[in-house]
């Protein structure tokens, strides 16, 4: 068979490497796979799978047409159009879509061609994009107008901003109006939270199933390393957060109200700040650029005490998993999909403050890994539940 995927990157960050890692998944089993993306870099590994949507000028534009237009999804015509001409002649038998948003693709061309192309067509939704007229996530603002129409948008500030005129009621009309009515598509979430509002939403009408993402395990371990005397904190108990990107969502205020409770012997590291962030940090905490860098990753997880997920909006975090695999047990808030990973092996906290999580400190060396935990969160587990449904269509 061939299988086309589509996602904003490719082997980078969470959605780019569940990508890679499902491709590599079906070539081992005889199938062709590729990768369309729409921005940055792709790591040389990975240059087999991956065909390129526009340029980078194009998501320039698009990125304005959202700031000034809210017009997430309707930029990137042109490269659209190019696009879909590519995939008919490439004519591929599943079309696997992740994150169509990110200022690269246009979804009214795609999916004109999505109804009428007669292929199977997969979509794992990796927040709530799809079916809002502007926000990823809407927990945070206690938002359901998802299941109404969306107007008066509460959440312009974050992505996608915005500094134009609210079109989100007109947004949630449009993709209403292409995101149903597809036939042969089937809904995947990584998360039961996500699969209930898939439920809820104008989309309740297509087919869903839940597959929890995994991690590498031969990647994620527990790994020996001097990466503390590098950070000078070889004595402390590190208490570490990591993200793409630190946002309100991601509770970096509660990383710094945390920070001033604790005595010396602990000290939080934060990882995927930008340089303007890491310079405003107090002194009691680390900050650390984004980095790609997996080996290091692996080495700060396995190195840490606790990993703490502050989230006040997420889905199933691979962050959590990561963790967990490298030995690590996880304090998270009860937010989305985050309780199902790091019921694995951590704590869900009902109250979202620095006070519950530095209360939960003194609990977590009692936490123990649930039974058969590592063979839970595997990613040969969620590869082998995604070729079920890809080759099979279970």
């Amino acid at each position: 068979m061939k299988i086309l995927m589509i996602n904003v990157v490719c082997g980078i960050r969470s959605t780019g490497r569940i990508c890679t890692d499902i491709a590599k998944g079906l070539e081992q089993q005889g199938h062709e796979v590729k990768i369309a993306y729409g921005r940055e870099h792709v790591p040389a590994e990975f240059q087999r799978f991956a065909v390129k949507i526009g340029s980078s000028f194009d998501v320039k534009l698009h990125g304005l047409k959202a700031r000034l237009l809210d017009g997430m999804g309707l930029g990137s015509k042109k490269a659209t159009e190019d696009f879909v001409a590519w995939v008919k002649e490439y004519d591929p038998d599943v079309i696997h879509l992740h994150n169509i948003h990110g200022y690269y693709i246009n979804y009214p061309v795609l999916f004109d061609y999505l109804k009428d192309c007669g292929k199977k067509i997969i979509w794992t939704m990796h927040d709530c994009w799809s079916f809002t007229g502007h926000c990823m996530y809407f927990n945070y603002e206690n938002c359901e107008k998802y299941k109404s129409g969306c107007g008066n948008c509460p959440q312009n500030g974050v992505y996608p901003k915005r500094i134009g005129p609210d079109k989100s009621a007109r947004n949630y009309s449009l993709k209403k109006l292409y995101f149903t009515g597809i036939p042969n598509l089937t809904i995947v979430t990584p998360s039961y939270w996500l699969e209930g509002l898939v439920k809820q939403s104008y989309m309740a009408e297509y087919p869903v199933t839940t597959i929890h993402n995994g991690v590498v395990l031969d990647t994620f371990k527990p790994t020996e390393s001097n990466i503390l005397s590098r950070l000078g904190i070889s004595d402390k108990k590190v208490i570490l957060g990591v993200a793409a990107v630190w946002d309100r969502r991601k509770g970096m205020a509660d990383f710094i109200e945390l920070a001033d409770m604790l005595d010396d012997s602990y000290r939080v590291v934060l990882v995927g700040l930008s340089k303007e962030h890491i310079a405003s940090l107090p002194a009691n905490i680390i900050g650390i650029e984004r980095t790609d860098s997996v080996k290091e990753l692996v080495e700060l997880y396995s190195a840490a005490y606790v990993f703490v997920n502050a989230t006040y909006e997420d889905n199933y975090p691979t962050t959590n998993l990561e963790a967990i695999a490298c030995g690590t047990p996880v304090i998270t808030y009860d937010t989305g999909g985050s309780p199902e990973s790091a019921g694995f092996y951590g704590m869900t906290l009902k109250e979202k403050s620095a006070k519950a999580i530095y209360d939960a400190l003194g609990k977590i060396s009692e936490v123990e890994p649930v039974s058969d935990y590592m063979e839970k969160i595997s990613n040969d587990r969620a590869i082998n539940e995604y070729l079920k449904v890809i080759v099979n269509g279970e």
